[in-house]
């Protein structure tokens, strides 16, 4: 399992991550605070406070995490 900072501050952001993940079949878990919601979720996603960057908790490992971090990086805080 690998965490990412992740900022999701806008709809279409929202929609677009939400697509990107959703071809992978690993689990992506947000956790805001004491919330963890799915990822693949965009109900979810939208429970959560956006204003801020949100950890991600990404459960690949090997080339498929490579792959994934590949697909985020536009997402991703520094």
């Amino acid at each position: 399992m690998k965490t990412v900072k992740v900022s999701l501050n806008s709809i279409d952001k929202v929609k677009t991550f939400v697509n990107d993940i959703n071809r992978f079949d690993f689990d992506f878990d947000l956790v805001s605070g004491r919330y963890v919601i799915d990822a693949k979720s965009i109900m979810g996603i939208f429970s959560l406070d956006l204003s801020k960057p949100i950890d991600l908790n990404i459960h690949a490992d090997g080339s498929g995490l490579t792959e994934v971090m590949e697909v985020i990086t536009p997402y991703l805080v520094q």
